[in-house]
Parts: C-alpha cells; structure tokens; sequence
C-alpha cells in the first residue's frame, strides 16, 4: 500500500529561534517543513509548490504577512493559513480572517494549542476537498483528474494546479461538449455573482492552459470561442 506523505508546512517567520523551534516541534509531529526567513523568500516557496499550510508572521521583512496573506488568497492554493503575531487586538484578528486567514494565534503562543489548531485546519481542508469534488477518476484525452486527492496528470506527468485552476478544469472536463462563458465559470467556481468586469478567469484559464502545454506542447486543450467563452477541444 502506498504511504500518504506527510503535510508540507511552510514558517514564514523572520526570527531564527522561533522558525527553529517550530521546525523542530512540526517535524517532530511527523509533518514536513520548509523555512522562510522573509515575505518574498516565502511567495517563491509557494509558487514552486503550494504548501498544504502556512504559519506566518505577519511582521516580515521584504513584504508584510498581510500582503502575502493577500497573494497566497490571489492564487487560491487551497492553501491553510494560520497567522502567528504578537498583535493580539480583536480588530487586527477580525480583519486577518475576514482577509483569508483559517486561524490566529497570539505570541507568544502555547505549542499545544498551535498542533491542535494546525490539525482543525488541516483536517477542514481536507474534508472539504474531498465534499466538493470526491468522486471517481476523470479523464479527456490524456488529462487524468482525481477529485479525492485534487490529483492532475498529463501524459503520464503530474502537474500542480491551484483549487481554482483545478475547479475550473474539472467543471469543463465534466461537460466536454459545452461552451462555458466567463459568467458561468466564476459563477460555478467563485460561488459569486459575476459583475463582468473580472479579469480573474482569463488569468486562470491562461495558467491552467501554460501548464498542460508545459506537460504536453503537441496537444490543445482548451479552446476559446471568441465572443462567447471557453470549451473543451
């Protein structure tokens, strides 16, 4: 039986001794880390590969955790985020998780309560991965889709997809033989009213199109029906 790896946890956190202490806590828990001393040493972390969370701080050199904060919710990774500050009014909380964040935790914080909130999220995500697109193997041409483990390969060759680059993609590859316009996309997969002035699914229809290029230049995937909006080929 294959063995499930181990979550990637990324510490966005510019101290030395806390971004040791909690490698050494997480790793102890059997999770996998990966450090960042600064904002924009994490964003290239998280572009590489999107991490199942994210503990930041939010007083980071190069870019603040608010903005990072801001660019992991652009990307929309499905990415976990619990923010670790010294900031403790209820007004910089209120304002962090409506801005994206999962959870919250106050410096200096008690390394229990962090492992219990690190699972809830982590168990959220998953439970409501597996709600929103369980089911069985999808396939069109050699796209192989795994809604249970958000899972994309292309030729044979996994590719990573953000939860909305995988939403979308998986929403087309459900109805080949239909034309999808912007309005039923972000609809279908933003869960909001579309107001028409939106530029985010060309964005991530042209990131989902780079990627399976990447994978397979010699196939065309997606096809735009100008006027109207996308379709499978």
């Amino acid at each position: 039986m294959e063995q499930m790896q181990a979550p990637l946890i990324l510490i966005a956190e510019d101290d030395n001794d806390i971004n040791r202490m909690l490698s050494d806590l997480l790793g102890s828990q059997g999770y996998q880390t990966q450090s960042a001393f600064s904002g924009t040493e994490a964003l290239i972390y998280l572009e590489r590969k999107a991490p199942d969370a994210v503990i930041l701080d939010l007083m980071l050199p190069g870019m603040t955790g608010e903005e990072l904060l801001a660019r992991i919710r652009e990307a929309d990774a499905g990415t976990a985020v619990i923010v670790a500050s010294a900031k403790d009014d209820v007004r910089t909380r209120v304002e962090l998780l409506r801005a994206g964040a999962d959870d919250y935790v106050v410096k200096p914080f008690d390394t229990d309560e962090l492992l219990a909130r690190l699972e809830a999220v982590l168990r959220r995500n998953a439970q409501g991965n597996r709600h929103e697109s369980g089911g069985k193997k999808l396939m069109y041409k050699d796209i192989v889709m795994d809604p249970d483990e958000f899972g994309v390969t292309v030729a044979g060759q996994e590719i990573a997809l953000t939860r909305r680059e995988y939403l979308i993609l998986e929403l087309m590859i459900r109805n080949p033989g239909k034309v999808f316009t912007r309005n039923n996309i972000y609809e279908s997969v933003w869960n909001e009213e579309y107001l028409g002035e939106d530029n985010a699914v060309n964005v991530h229809i042209s990131n989902i199109r780079q990627k399976l290029a990447k994978a397979n230049s010699g196939e065309t995937y997606i096809q735009t029906v100008w006027g109207i909006g996308f379709k499978m080929k």
